[in-house]
Parts: structure tokens; C-alpha cells; sequence
């Protein structure tokens, strides 16, 4: 397995902060703080601020993502976004399946399984995001949920599907709450994510899939994080929020 055939990915996730106004700011900021990546850069503001945000992003590095996506194309959905609308104003990711969208909205593996299916349908790239809770790692299940999760997330994608594909790891005890896996505990899960993906697609498409760790990186670990063998990126929450600590997490990427 050859890390260097993956580009790395640090995309942030700005959860329900910023209002469109608030949300062209920060880019102001981030623009100078990310200037000459050496890693793909994406930015997740809320539906509200998307406008602003690309109109920021235009020409730039930074690429720009939805946190999430419906599965359907039209319909009596109130309050919910379609992938062709996200694609028709230029966004090229969505997050599926965030730990906070399960816990707080009723998010399913099969429901994880349609939005990134939409998703990528609608050309978008599909970030899918897996993880534990405490609970569960400390039954020991970890590996098996994360393979479950996976699986299923996957149902009925092909390998040329998952050219659109981004797996994030995000053990739900460490999202917001300043724990963080240990770089061994962040490699052992996302190498057997790859794994996986090795058995279902073969170790050729399974080693050209980034997979992000998601769980409080900051600009303080990042680099020993990135460092893994099979850690490409990070699903950054809080430090995406703050420029330095931001682009200090894109260089650590890019090195």
C-alpha cells in the first residue's frame, strides 16, 4: 500500500455556526491561512451560507461541501436539500451520516447508504462517516461496528463509484469533547476500513480511497495523526473555525 497514490483531504466541518455574512469573513481569513496547500481543502458551512461561501471560494484552493444531503431528487420533503440543487450551485462534497445527524436525527446505515448514494449520483463526492461511541469500544466492538457501518453505507456502490467516495472515521467519544484517538488507535481503525475495502473491491481500489480520522484534530496532533499509513485527512469541527489552526492542519496534510 502506497500512501502517496492518495491525495490527502482536510475538510472542514462548520456544524450550525456562522451566518452568511459571518460565514464570508471566516473565508476572508481562511484563504491567506490555507494559501498554497500541499492537500485538498474543503469548507462545510451551513445551507444558508453556501452562496457566500462559493462566491468566496471562486478561484481558489478551497473546494466546497454541504454537511448533508437528501436522498431523493424532488418532492414533499419540507426543510431538506437535494443533491442536484447542492450541484447546481457548485458545491462538489456532502457529509452523510455525521455522528450528530445519528444521534440527534435518527440517521440509519440505510439512510447513510441513500443520501451517499444520491450523492454521488448527483457527481458530488460523498464523505460517509463511521464511528463508535464509547460504549461500544470499550465492549471491544469497535472494528466489527465500523465494518457494519461501512458495508452497509457502500450497498449497490461499484468501484468506479467510490472514485466519489471519502470514508471518515469519527469515534463519536471524541467528537467535541478534546479526547482524541491516539495516532495507533486512529491507524488500527482506518486500516481496517481499508481492509474492507480491499475485500470488496480489491486491494488496487481499496489502497486509491482517502479515509479522514474525524475526532477533535487540531493544529496540536494533526501531524501525528496524518502521519499514518493509512490516515489521509481529517474532518476537522471546532479547528476549522479558527484560520491559523486550520491551516496549520492543511500544512501537516500537505508535508
Amino acid at each position: 500500500m502506497d500512501k502517496n497514490k492518495r491525495r490527502a483531504v482536510i475538510a472542514g466541518n462548520w456544524k450550525m455556526n456562522k451566518t452568511p455574512a459571518e460565514a464570508a469573513a471566516l473565508m476572508d481569513a481562511l484563504l491567506p491561512a490555507v494559501a498554497g496547500a500541499g492537500c485538498d481543502v474543503v469548507v462545510c458551512p451551513p445551507f444558508v451560507a453556501l452562496p457566500a461561501v462559493l462566491d468566496k471560494a471562486r478561484g481558489s484552493a478551497i473546494a466546497v461541501g454541504a454537511q448533508n444531503v437528501h436522498f431523493e431528487k424532488s418532492g414533499a420533503y419540507t426543510g431538506e436539500i437535494a443533491a442536484d440543487m447542492l450541484a447546481e450551485l457548485g458545491v462538489r462534497y456532502a457529509i452523510v451520516g455525521h455522528s450528530e445527524r445519528r444521534q440527534y436525527f435518527g440517521e440509519t446505515d440505510e439512510t447513510v447508504n441513500k443520501r451517499a448514494r444520491a450523492a454521488v449520483d448527483a457527481g458530488l463526492c460523498a464523505i460517509i462517516c463511521v464511528g463508535e461511541n464509547l460504549a461500544q469500544r470499550e465492549q471491544g466492538v469497535t472494528e466489527d461496528l465500523i465494518r457494519l457501518q461501512t458495508r452497509v453505507a457502500l450497498g449497490g456502490f461499484t468501484a468506479e463509484d467510490l472514485k466519489k467516495v471519502i470514508i471518515a472515521y469519527e469515534p463519536v467519544w471524541a467528537i467535541g469533547t478534546g479526547r482524541t484517538a491516539t495516532a495507533a488507535q486512529a491507524e488500527e481503525v482506518c486500516a481496517a476500513i481499508r481492509m474492507l475495502l480491499a475485500e470488496l473491491y480489491g486491494q488496487k481500489v481499496a489502497d486509491g480511497v482517502s479515509i479522514q480520522y474525524g475526532g477533535s484534530m487540531n493544529a496540536e496532533n494533526a501531524a501525528e495523526l496524518l502521519a499514518q499509513p493509512n490516515v489521509d485527512g481529517g474532518l476537522i469541527g471546532g479547528a476549522s473555525l479558527k484560520p491559523a489552526d486550520f491551516g496549520a492542519i492543511v500544512k501537516a496534510a500537505g508535508v
